[in-house]
């Protein structure tokens, strides 16, 4: 689509205030899929599957938390 907006793996990583390591563990994790490649050969994510991912993973984190005694 051409109104899309598209997301390297940096760019997804500062939008969200995450390390690229993070963002490349929510594909890995298949929380976030590779869309496409760039010019420069570098994986592009779509902007509103970076956010769901960025949703579900904090969301989880939150549960695991556990309140100190």
């Amino acid at each position: 689509m051409e109104d899309e907006i598209w997301l390297t793996a940096r760019d997804a990583a500062e939008l969200t205030g995450v390390s690229i390591v993070t963002v490349y563990s929510w594909v890995r994790r298949g929380h976030l899929k590779v869309e496409g490649l760039d010019h420069r050969g570098q994986k592009l994510f779509r902007h509103l599957d970076v956010a769901k991912a960025e949703k579900a993973t904090r969301a989880k984190a939150k549960r695991v938390l556990v309140p100190a005694a």
